[in-house]
C-alpha cells in the first residue's frame, strides 16, 4: 500500500482507538442481496452479495463485504473493506477510507482501489467526495496507476421511521470505484419491517462518456435483499 494511505489509515485507527476507550458495540448489521444487471459490455449477468458491519460508541464504523456476478463470458468478484470516523455528535461529517478489490477472472484483470473521502450525511441529503488511487494489472503485468476524483450525492424524498425513498448520483459505491465519467443514477428504497429487519432495493442506471460531453447509456441493474440490525 502507498505510504500516504498507510499513514491516513493509521491516523483513522488511532482516532478510533482514542475515541472508543471503554468500547461499546452500538450497532451490528448484516445484509444479503440478489443482483440482476444488463450492460452493453457483457449483456445479462446475475449474482449476489453479502456485507456486514459494526459500530463502536456511535463514532467508528467498520464494514466489509463480498460480491459475485456471473455472465456467459465473465466472472466478476469484488471485495471491500471500509472504516468511517464520525467525531462530531451534532454535525453529520465523517472521514472514511475504502479499499476495493475487483477481479475479472477470464480477462486476467485485477484492480485495487484505495479511496479516502469525506462525507456530509444529513437525513434529507448528503455528499461524499474523495480521491481514488487505482492500481490495475492485466495478465499479471506491472500495475498501472490512476488517480481519479470520486464523488456521490443523494437526496431522500421520504425519510420516515418505516420508509426511506431517495435518489443518488455518483461514480463509486462500496464495491466499485469507476472512472470520473462512468457515473450511475440510482433510485434507493428501504422498508423497515421492525427495529431489526429491513427490505432494501436499489435500481441503477449506468452512464459513461460524460467527460467528453457525450453521455452514453451503458446499462441498468437491480439489487434487492434484506438487512438485519441489532
Amino acid at each position: 500500500m502507498n505510504a500516504k494511505y498507510f499513514v491516513f489509515l493509521s491516523f483513522i485507527l488511532i482516532l478510533c482507538v482514542r475515541s472508543v476507550y471503554g468500547i461499546e458495540l452500538t450497532e451490528k448489521e448484516i445484509e444479503a442481496r440478489l443482483i440482476g444487471e444488463y450492460n452493453r459490455g457483457f449483456e445479462y449477468n446475475a449474482g449476489m452479495s453479502a456485507a456486514g458491519g459494526i459500530e463502536l460508541n456511535k463514532i467508528c464504523k467498520f464494514r466489509s463485504g463480498i460480491s459475485f456476478k456471473k455472465s456467459e463470458e465473465l466472472s466478476d468478484l469484488s471485495l471491500f473493506l471500509s472504516g468511517k470516523y464520525s467525531p462530531f455528535s451534532k454535525v453529520p461529517v465523517s472521514f472514511s477510507l475504502l479499499y476495493i478489490y475487483n477481479n475479472l477472472y477470464e480477462y486476467e484483470t485485477s484492480i485495487h482501489s484505495v479511496l479516502p473521502y469525506i462525507s456530509f450525511n444529513a437525513k434529507r441529503a448528503g455528499v461524499s467526495i474523495g480521491l481514488n488511487s487505482r492500481f490495475t494489472s492485466f495478465f499479471e503485468e506491472q500495475p498501472q496507476f490512476e488517480s481519479i476524483l470520486s464523488s456521490c450525492v443523494y437526496f431522500n424524498f421520504i425519510n420516515k421511521e418505516t420508509l426511506r425513498i431517495g435518489v443518488s448520483l455518483g461514480n463509486f459505491d462500496e464495491f466499485y470505484a469507476r472512472n470520473i465519467s462512468a457515473y450511475s443514477f440510482s433510485i434507493n428504497t428501504l422498508i423497515r419491517i421492525n427495529n431489526k429487519w429491513s427490505i432494501i432495493n436499489d435500481f441503477e442506471l449506468m452512464q459513461s462518456g460524460g467527460d467528453g460531453l457525450l453521455s452514453v447509456f451503458y446499462g441498468f441493474g437491480w439489487r434487492g435483499g434484506a438487512r438485519f440490525s441489532w
